[in-house]
């Protein structure tokens, strides 16, 4: 596989993966998403929606054109997230204070009164999971910037060789 084919891919499977993780913490083991977590999210729905529009066009064009315009955007994306996440796990770790209350309460649905009196309070200034002292949010930090630094790295490999 060439570079440029490997960053196609990477900007795919980065994101990919990262929300089939967070989906995965959500429905299988119940760690709803803060308000911040979801901020992680969004830019992760674009980068694979961008990744995959990018995939869709690869074949047509050349090199740098719009195929790899796609793939930059998805990479960027991916790099907010992971900024996003640098932000947010600094809040979990009481290094900085986050810009918003960061409640959210997580509702499972049936009768709505119900589900939000005896649904938990989800904060974004506490790391419900963590592995080695890195909370998700961390994990999305360092996973999302090396992924989208990666992808521009084999791309500008990729016109090297060309």
């Amino acid at each position: 596989m060439n570079s440029r084919n490997a960053a196609y891919a990477l900007a795919l499977a980065v994101p990919a993966a990262l929300m089939g993780g967070a989906l995965i913490a959500q429905y299988g083991f119940g760690l709803y998403p803060c308000e911040m977590c979801w901020w992680q999210r969004y830019p992760h729905i674009a980068a694979i929606v961008l990744a995959l529009l990018a995939l869709t066009m690869k074949g047509q064009g050349t090199r740098g054109g719009a195929g790899d315009m796609a793939v930059i955007l998805a990479a960027i994306a991916t790099g907010i997230s992971g900024l996003i996440g640098a932000f947010h796990a600094g809040v979990e770790y009481g290094w900085w204070q986050g810009i918003t209350a960061c409640a959210t309460v997580a509702t499972g649905g049936g009768n709505a009164l119900d589900a939000i009196m005896n649904a938990p309070v989800v904060r974004c200034d506490h790391a419900p999971w963590s592995l080695f002292g890195i909370s998700l949010a961390g994990f999305n930090f360092l996973i999302s910037l090396g992924g989208a630094i990666l992808v521009f790295a084999l791309l500008g490999k990729g016109r090297r060789g060309a």
